[in-house]
């Protein structure tokens, strides 16, 4: 674990990993509407992580690595059920689906299955987006 630099408040860190996530999100539509499946989830699932350490930053964390980010989520947000504990599972099924995405040379990724990876993407960065603003302005 990583405290973060000082090159802005957590804040902002936090704004800024919310619009990595929107980007990521677009990206992963793009790709879905093209037939790119396989860029599709590896794009919403990007999306998730980028709006998981949005979270983390305003707590003043970093994590180099997917599944301390994960773990550290589940533990601090999901366990604690200030998110529902149904994206804990949801989330933990993104990260599966991306990696035989990116690296299982025979899995067919398919469009029900993007689709359903950017709607659970969507709904994720809209529920992060919610909370950290409830956060930034207490």
């Amino acid at each position: 674990m990583e405290q973060l630099n000082d090159f802005g408040t957590k804040e902002d860190l936090c704004i800024y990993r919310i619009e990595v996530a929107k980007k990521d999100l677009i990206s992963a539509k793009t790709l879905l509407s093209i037939e790119d499946y396989r860029g599709a989830n590896n794009r919403a699932y990007y999306s998730i992580f980028h709006a998981i350490n949005a979270v983390h930053a305003l707590d003043g964390q970093s994590y180099k690595k997917h599944k301390d980010a994960i773990a550290n989520f589940n533990k601090n947000y999901i366990k604690t059920e200030i998110f529902d504990k149904s994206l804990g599972r949801r989330i933990n099924e993104a990260e599966k689906i991306r990696h035989a995405s990116d690296y299982d040379d025979f899995y067919i990724a398919n469009i029900s299955e993007a689709k359903e990876q950017i709607e659970i993407a969507d709904n994720f960065l809209k529920e992060v987006e919610k909370y950290c603003k409830s956060r930034i302005n207490e």
